[in-house]
């Protein structure tokens, strides 16, 4: 027999997930290595803000 299509999917689970972000301390080693990482989403948003302020 065929799978069905007109099934719902399952639904996913309510129970709360680890937050990975959170997990991580927040040193001032931590937010200058990603400031830096950053850095080429900054100058794209940059470039994307002066051609529309054109």
């Amino acid at each position: 027999m065929a799978n069905r299509t007109d099934q719902h999917p399952e639904q996913p689970s309510l129970t709360p997930q680890p937050n990975q972000i959170l997990a991580q301390p927040a040193t001032v080693q931590a937010c200058r290595a990603d400031y830096k990482a950053g850095t080429d989403v900054r100058q794209t948003m940059a470039q994307q803000d002066a051609k529309a302020r054109r």
